[in-house]
């Protein structure tokens, strides 16, 4: 009896692989002329198969960003909250650069006039965010926050500035600019900018001075 041998992901993975690389092939050409009819006859496959799997257009850029994210932005976890902050900031930077800044670009450009394209967008950020959140989490973990941080606007108020350079003043995305912007993250977080109010308060109280009591 012959056993029958099946190549690891089977045809589904090789038509996701096929069109995805399709995909990255034709965004160098821009966003605006990529079609799922264009994706197909580069990958070789139906355009049946790409709408079955991904519904349009939009979901298979959904996909590939995810992709981009995955690939150039994994979630540091250093032990240090510091670190964390600065690596996921140089992570962003190389993240927006090229292919998969350009595939942002383009979805935010088309998503005021196509409700796929923001969804798609909204998804993604909200994934991503929720992700880099865990930075946060743990160093509430470890003591290095207090418990009640606001993991989710820390990682937005860090991650708005990338965005509005890409998307809007179109200004460099250097290193030094990554750096500062961590910096300005960790300061926020260690002032208490996110902690409960109690907290903050005590964050941001001057120290009494040796031997003295602080008056109630």
């Amino acid at each position: 009896m012959t056993e029958t041998v099946r190549r690891p992901g089977g045809r589904s993975a090789r038509v996701r692989g096929a069109v995805l690389a399709a995909t990255r092939e034709l965004l160098t050409e821009g966003y605006a002329e990529l079609t799922v009819d264009r994706i197909a006859a580069v990958a070789g496959v139906n355009k049946t198969s790409i709408y079955r799997r991904w519904t349009d257009l939009e979901g298979v850029l959904g996909d590939l960003l995810t992709e981009y994210a995955t690939e150039a932005v994994p979630i540091p976890d250093t032990g240090d909250l510091d670190r964390d902050l600065v690596e996921l900031a140089l992570l962003i930077r190389r993240g927006m650069s090229g292919e998969p800044g350009d595939l942002i670009a383009g979805l935010a450009a088309a998503a005021p006039r196509n409700e796929r394209a923001a969804q798609v967008v909204r998804g993604f950020f909200l994934e991503r965010f929720g992700l880099a959140q865990s930075i946060v989490d743990k160093a509430i973990a470890r003591d290095e926050l207090p418990v009640g941080t606001d993991a989710r606007a820390a990682i937005e108020t860090i991650g708005a500035p990338f965005f509005l350079r890409l998307l809007v003043t179109r200004q460099p995305i250097d290193e030094a600019f990554a750096r500062r912007t961590a910096a300005a993250g960790v300061a926020a977080l260690r002032a208490g900018v996110f902690s409960p109010p109690a907290t903050a308060a005590k964050a941001a109280a001057p120290a009494s001075p040796a031997g003295r009591t602080p008056t109630p």
